[in-house]
């Protein structure tokens, strides 16, 4: 079916192919169990201040929220000692995304993306009307940030850099980012798109304060969808420059947040810090025996400083998935980021990580006497 009228642009954006959900996998599946370790979900979450404030905003839902979302605007500034007015709100980090696409990008602009990296940057870039530069990755599966430097030119516009990245789970060095934003000419912006970073080591996460106290042309991504186990609730956050953060809340649409998910984020961060810090220890403890529960039988996992592992194995990243689906287990088959034999695995509770690895080991086992 054609249609007439539609921009050129949105015809040729490939369309983001989530992760299953537990709900589809059952229905297509006959399955009365599943876990689901394909979305890098918080298995720990909601936290129970976050859930008792949730309910309490419930009775409010007739009215709009406080479209500056002051309150919370304050908490998260105090956190990295900037001012209020260096915080933007927005509906999930993919809502602040897509604002970004419209503030920076102008048809013809080029941007620079990481070969292997999260999907939706290439489908903004593409509906703005972008040229598109990819520049490959490490063969460690490191972002490659002299390559990204040297790829700069007086027509990039913008620079999508995902840290700790998305599917491979690695962090860049710090400098390298000193050395990025001090090349790039005025015209050119970095967005760092920072979901992940509670989960890494803190050290060795960029200072993104004091590059908006520089004045550099940075915009840092945040979500309470990951560590603080809110990704129903939908909120992300942006931190940056005055100046930008008054042209990010105009392009934004008014309310672009509800009031339910910034009641849960408010109280997780005013209340719930000390179970969300547990519950990172957790992922981080778990994360590390399933590095090694990886390496004993002979894959080849990459060190993650996420809540999820990159892991290649013997065998087509597809049938892999395919063969764990079948047996209730959800995780991410890499073939779409160009992994052909590699997955991305959330981690999960310590019963879900052991049920999972006896079911991958029996799918491995049953793909290797079919070789």
């Amino acid at each position: 079916m054609s249609l007439d009228g539609i921009r050129k642009a949105v015809l040729n954006v490939k369309p983001y192919v989530p992760g299953k959900t537990t709900e589809e996998v059952i229905c297509e599946k006959g399955l009365s169990h599943v876990i689901k370790l394909g979305s890098n979900e918080n298995p720990y979450g909601p936290f129970p201040a976050a859930l008792e404030s949730m309910k309490k905003e419930l009775v409010k839902l007739n009215t709009y929220p406080d479209v500056s979302f002051r309150e919370i605007k304050v908490v998260i500034s105090d956190i990295y000692g900037l001012k209020a007015k260096n915080v933007c709100i927005s509906h999930g980090a993919e809502g602040m995304l897509q604002t970004l696409g419209k503030v920076f990008i102008e048809s013809g602009d080029e941007v620079l993306i990481p070969s292997a990296t999260y999907p939706l940057y290439t489908e903004i870039s593409s509906l703005m009307g972008a040229d598109i530069l990819t520049v490959p990755m490490k063969d460690d599966f490191y972002l490659d940030m002299d390559s990204i430097r040297k790829a700069v030119s007086p027509r990039t516009k913008l620079i999508w850099l995902n840290n700790p990245n998305n599917p491979t789970g690695t962090m860049f060095r710090k400098e390298n980012l000193d050395k990025l934003l001090e090349e790039i000419p005025s015209t050119c912006w970095v967005v760092l798109d920072e979901a992940y970073a509670e989960f890494a080591d803190q050290e060795k996460l960029p200072d993104i304060s004091a590059y908006i106290e520089k004045g550099k042309n940075i915009v840092s991504i945040r979500t309470f969808s990951k560590a603080y186990a809110l990704a129903g609730a939908r909120i992300g956050y942006a931190l940056c420059r005055e100046e930008i953060a008054v042209i990010i809340d105009t392009v934004s649409e008014p309310f672009n947040a509800n009031r339910v998910g910034i009641a849960g984020a408010l109280a997780t961060l005013q209340k719930d810090m000390k179970q969300c810090a547990e519950a990172i220890s957790k992922i981080r403890d778990e994360r590390t025996k399933l590095f090694r529960s990886f390496t004993e039988v002979g894959l080849d996992p990459v060190q993650s400083q996420s809540n999820f592992i990159f892991v290649t194995t013997p065998f087509d990243a597809q049938v892999v998935s395919e063969r764990l689906l079948d047996r209730g287990i959800i995780i991410r088959p890499c073939s779409g980021w160009g992994y052909s034999r590699s997955i991305r695995v959330t981690v999960g509770t310590p019963d879900e990580n052991s049920l999972f690895l006896q079911e991958l080991a029996f799918v491995l086992d049953s793909l290797r006497k079919d070789d």
